[in-house]
């Protein structure tokens, strides 16, 4: 019996697009949220690599990818991060907005490999953290703590979306100010 072979992590490229936005919606079924999952490659594309040649925004990306690939370079997971920023330590740091590893590719260390990834980033570039969410019923969860996450327990996480994010933008309007954004 052969072993399976360990992914390689690298920058995720344009032709890793479709592979990833597949995985996306594959996270979203595993995690009994399909409907709500409603990326694109372009979505995805533009938020990776910066708008199109027509655009007339930035070309600066705001989020970052890296992919675990398999022998033939085919991506088996990914992570998708940003940077955030502690005003108490006073420098940034990484939120993984998602990691998956295809099941087949489970067992290989693809999703350890890619946090090592991220937190090799943190080190060299000086961040202090790297952060994530998880849904409470994830398996994964031993595997974090195996690898020394922490639980974060006193934060309790908000959000504001739908009509509600609506009405207080229109909050902006009605009191004449703007944000020169």
């Amino acid at each position: 019996m052969t072993s399976p072979v360990i992914p390689t992590i690298r920058p995720a490229r344009p032709e890793d697009v479709p592979a990833v936005v597949a995985m996306v919606h594959e996270l979203a079924e595993y995690e009994r949220a399909p409907e709500q999952c409603h990326l694109t490659a372009e979505q995805l594309t533009s938020a990776l690599f910066g708008p199109g040649p027509t655009s007339q925004e930035p070309r600066a990306p705001a989020l970052f990818g890296h992919v675990a690939v398999d022998g033939q370079d085919q991506p088996v997971g990914f992570a998708l991060w940003f940077l955030n920023f502690s005003t108490w330590a006073g420098v940034h740091g990484i939120y993984l907005e998602d990691l998956y590893v295809r099941p087949a590719a489970r067992g290989t260390g693809a999703g350890r490999l890619l946090l090592a990834t991220l937190a090799d980033i943190c080190v060299r570039r000086g961040y202090r953290r790297l952060e994530w969410w998880m849904i409470d019923w994830n398996p994964a969860a031993g595997f974090y703590a195996s690898i020394g996450a922490e639980q974060m327990s006193e934060w309790v996480p908000y959000r504001l979306s739908g009509d509600a994010l609506r009405q207080l933008a229109d909050h902006v309007t009605t009191a004449g100010t703007r944000t020169g954004d």
